[in-house]
């Protein structure tokens, strides 16, 4: 594996990463809603599943979903399901100002072990991230050498450039809910559970390919 395939790899990575996704939204609700330091315990739960899901996949776990229909749409209704009740939280919510501004005892917030499991549940239980790094890493994978240090360079990869971008959204949200006032925060808030709903959604149609 050379350092352009890494480059490769590592520009079609922040391309895919940078596009909103489940624990991306995460970040950005938890930087608007409790500050960078509690919501980097959600991006570590997030750095932890990238190392779960390419672990799986060059194990065979992604070969099994793709070939599996129980096992793939077991995975699948347990992540919609999970989406939806983040969804319905967020649509919920009375706004983030009160949190981010107010003088409010630390026992308010929530443990960092809740705010770490919540991203890392949200992406093992995404079938979708399986089957895309079936299919993406072998690309940049060279058969003849050993597969471990590469899927390895692969994974350090992804997830640094993973948390960068939740890094930044985070700061994304910290900022905004700053400059807005409670309607705004709100809305904030409205707009990210909407598109946690309709990721489940489309989670929800999400079909294996057949074989």
């Amino acid at each position: 594996m050379t350092h352009l395939t890494i480059l490769a790899f590592a520009l079609v990575s922040f391309i895919g990463i940078a596009t909103p996704g489940p624990t991306v939204l995460l970040a950005l609700t938890n930087g608007s809603k409790f500050g960078i330091r509690t919501a980097s315990y959600g991006m570590a739960g997030a750095v932890l599943s990238d190392f779960v899901l390419i672990g799986a996949v060059a194990l065979g776990l992604g070969a099994l979903l793709a070939a599996s229909e129980f096992w793939f749409s077991v995975v699948k209704w347990i992540g919609v399901g999970y989406l939806t009740f983040l969804g319905i939280m967020l649509l919920r919510s009375k706004g983030t100002l009160d949190v981010v501004h107010t003088d409010v005892s630390i026992s308010t917030l929530p443990s960092a072990r809740l705010v770490f499991l919540k991203s890392f549940f949200v992406a093992i239980t995404n079938p979708k991230g399986y089957l895309f790094f079936s299919a993406f890493l072998p690309q940049f994978v060279v058969p003849e050498l050993p597969q471990f240090p590469q899927y390895l360079a692969l994974a350090v990869t992804f997830a640094l450039i993973d948390l960068a971008v939740m890094f930044g959204y985070a700061i994304l949200g910290s900022r905004a809910v700053r400059l807005l006032k409670k309607q705004g925060a709100l809305w904030l808030d409205r707009l990210c559970g909407g598109a946690l709903l309709a990721l489940a959604g489309s989670l929800a149609f999400y079909r294996r390919a057949s074989t």
